[in-house]
Parts: C-alpha cells; sequence; structure tokens
C-alpha cells in the first residue's frame, strides 16, 4: 500500500513517521497538490493521498493518480476536494470530523477581541512609539450581541463562550438545538434578522454551493454601521470584493479573517511564481485580499484557528486511524455521497 502525504509541516513528521514505518510505503511532501505543477512520477501509482486544506484537488490533478483509492482528509472541510470525480472513480474521501471545535471557537473570540479592543494595532503604535490614544478606544462585547451563522459543534463551541462574556446570542441554522436555547439563552433567528440584530457576527457554516458569498452587499447593508465580522469558517462564505466596499465606506466597523476567498495564491509559492498562468477573476480576487491588508479595522490571519498541539494531535490521531481501518476494509468518515 503507497501513501502519499501532501502539505506536510515538520511537527507532523514524526508522527507520520512512527506510524507508517514497516507497515505502509510512503512519501512526505512539504508541497501541496495544485494544478500548476505535476506531481512527482512516483507518486503516480499511490493507493492513497493525504492533504490539508491548502491542497487544491481537482479533476485535472486527481486524473493524475492511476491507482488512487482514499484521499485522507487532514481536515473537517472538503470543498477543496473534487467529489464528483471522487464518486465518479470510486475513490473515498474521509475527513477528520470535531478535531478543533474548541480550538477554532478559541481563536474567533481572539480576532473578535482583537478587532474590538484593537489589540494588534495598540501593538503597532506602540513599538512605533506613535501612540494616540483616540485611535484605540474599543469595543466592549460584554452585553452585546453577537449573531452565529452555523451552529455546529465549533459554532455551538463558540456560543459557549460567548455566553460565559456575558452576550446576547442570536443563531442562524438550519437545525435548532433545544440544548443550546435551553442552557445559553441561544435565540434562533432568519438571517436577515441576524443581520440587523447583531452587534458582532461569527461565522460557523461549512462551504456550500447554497450559501457561496451568503454575505454580500445585501448582506452589508442590512447590517449595523457599528458591526464587526468574523470568519474562521471559508473564505467563499463572504464575497470579498463587497466586503472591501463595505469596510471602506463605513457600512460596517471592521472584519476579524482567518480565512480568504482564493487564499492559495496568498501562500501556495506555485501560484506565487506563475500568477500568469491564474485567470482573470482570481487575479483580481488576489488583489482584493492585498488590499484588505492595508485597511486599519481588518485583522487577517494565515488559515491558522485550527492550529493547536492539541487539535494537531486530533488531526493526526484521526487521519491515522482513518487510513488503517480503510486498509483493513472499513469505511469511516466518509464524505463522498
Amino acid at each position: 500500500m503507497k501513501i502519499v502525504y501532501f502539505d506536510v509541516e515538520s511537527y507532523e513528521r514524526e508522527f507520520l513517521d512512527k506510524n507508517n514505518d514497516g507497515k505502509y510505503t510512503y512519501f512526505l511532501d512539504t508541497n501541496p497538490l495544485n494544478d500548476l505543477a505535476p506531481i512527482k512520477s512516483e507518486y503516480a501509482d499511490a493507493d492513497i493521498i493525504s492533504v490539508f486544506t491548502t491542497s487544491r484537488v481537482n479533476r485535472k490533478v486527481l486524473e493524475q493518480f492511476k491507482n488512487l483509492k482514499l484521499i485522507a482528509l487532514r481536515s473537517v472541510g472538503f470543498n477543496h476536494i473534487d467529489l464528483d470525480y471522487c464518486k465518479e472513480n470510486n475513490i473515498a474521501v474521509e475527513n477528520t470530523p470535531g478535531y478543533g471545535n474548541i480550538t477554532v471557537a478559541e481563536f474567533a473570540l481572539a480576532l473578535l477581541l482583537d478587532v474590538c479592543r484593537k489589540v494588534t494595532v495598540s501593538y503597532s503604535e506602540y513599538k512605533n512609539a506613535r501612540v494616540s490614544p483616540s485611535n484605540l478606544i474599543g469595543t466592549e462585547l460584554c452585553g452585546k450581541t453577537v449573531g452565529i451563522v452555523g451552529l455546529g459543534a465549533i459554532g455551538a463551541a463558540f456560543a459557549k463562550i460567548a455566553n460565559g462574556l456575558g452576550m446576547k446570542i442570536l443563531a442562524y441554522d438550519k437545525f435548532e438545538k433545544e440544548e443550546l436555547k435551553q442552557s445559553l439563552g441561544v435565540v434562533y433567528t432568519d438571517f436577515d434578522t441576524l443581520l440587523r440584530k447583531s452587534d458582532f457576527i461569527s461565522i460557523h457554516a461549512p462551504l456550500t454551493k447554497e450559501n457561496y458569498h451568503m454575505f454580500n452587499e445585501e448582506s452589508f447593508n442590512k447590517m449595523k454601521e457599528s458591526a464587526i465580522i468574523i470568519n474562521t469558517g471559508r473564505g467563499e462564505l463572504i464575497d470579498t470584493q463587497a466586503l472591501f466596499n463595505a469596510l471602506v465606506n463605513k457600512k460596517i466597523a471592521g472584519a476579524g479573517l482567518d480565512v480568504l476567498e482564493n487564499e492559495q495564491t496568498m501562500t501556495d509559492f506555485d501560484y506565487m511564481i506563475g500568477l500568469n498562468r491564474l485567470d482573470k477573476s482570481i487575479l483580481e480576487q488576489t488583489i482584493i485580499n492585498s488590499r484588505l491588508f492595508q485597511l486599519d479595522n481588518v485583522i487577517i490571519t494565515p488559515h491558522t484557528a485550527y492550529n493547536s498541539k492539541e487539535a494537531i494531535q486530533r488531526i493526526l490521531n484521526t487521519t491515522m486511524n482513518n487510513i488503517n481501518e480503510f486498509v483493513s476494509g472499513k469505511l469511516q468518515n466518509n464524505v463522498v455521497r
């Protein structure tokens, strides 16, 4: 059984060596998968590949693997995988659910606190010996209303933290959980009401065809001018051009973003040296992303909300368990329907 792990970080190597050595033929590759660079010839007959969200595994990429049976994701999300191709070619795709519920929720709070209390701005001004107290006036969280979009495991963990800080909680989700209403005082509502009444909005929804760009110009126009939006879900849930316009025109007050649309062009070396190979829309998106970094009321981090010691260990444990069970003939955490 041949396995190729892509997107491998230095802190993952010891675990992967220990758990693969003597059991499988395996390769550890630091590079992500994308359709800008062909795979190495020794990878073509891999039975299993494992990737993180930094890989973009589309049809063109998958067609290079002639013997592929399983994609073992080191993530919960799977919108970066061509599931239609996998279904057509009987390739299982297994994710790692539940690894980052607390970790991501805590990071979303960190972003919210940073934007509200201007932590990064304060640090920058102090470091450069140009402190202006009027620029550093913040906003308290206690007593404010936070709207949570997506009340799955991560959204529920965020709701618990928000409740502990004395915040009122509105929620938008397809499925209402009675226990959250009872224990945390969560009030489920429609999307428009959440937009209009929330002082802060934290996005924890998965990306689907239905909710692509759910935050658009119309959405931002319905929000309070004092509102702050936090996104640790997926970048494509927000129309970035509409967000940029809303921030510049003071339709909303600020944003904390751990994810961006087409974020791979900001960090993946293959994209950075091959901009001439990108289509017009992705080039435009890259420019808009870059412009967001120039705004004082925006904090942007490099898709790192998952990145805690505890969560990484859970990711690796679940990934390895998924692979071992698959090899023994058992399918678990499969997302191909």
